[in-house]
């Protein structure tokens, strides 16, 4: 499985930008596709997944209620929408999917097989 992340950039604080990252195989209902980031010095942390089964979503405390996650099953795309960008959200987003995972793992990457390359958000204050 190929993951390809787009859509990073330059934003002011407050601003919005768009991730997607999209699956080189149609997903199936056993597929959770998640977003971390890593900023400079940090460990990569958990930032957002979506299971396909159910429609779960998961959130970072730390970006609820200002990111959303999203799919479109006919793109086999997920995309993370996020509003409200404060400069600590500034970081290299990765795409990452799995097909085993079980929710208690969602949240941490070393349970995902696949991962696509960052995307830089840098959001200036």
């Amino acid at each position: 499985v190929q993951l390809q992340a787009s859509g990073g950039g330059l934003v002011q604080a407050g601003g919005s930008l768009r991730l997607s990252c999209t699956a080189s195989v149609r997903t199936s209902s056993r597929f959770i596709m998640g977003w971390f980031r890593q900023a400079p010095g940090k460990e990569r942390e958990f930032v957002s997944a979506y299971k396909w089964d159910g429609g779960y979503t998961y959130y970072a405390d730390s970006v609820k209620g200002r990111f959303t996650i999203a799919r479109d099953n006919a793109k086999n795309t997920v995309y993370l929408q996020m509003n409200n960008l404060k400069s600590e959200d500034t970081a290299v987003y990765y795409c990452a999917a799995d097909s085993r995972l079980i929710s208690s793992s969602i949240r941490y990457a070393i349970h995902y097989d696949y991962w696509g390359q960052g995307t830089l958000v840098t959001v200036s204050s």
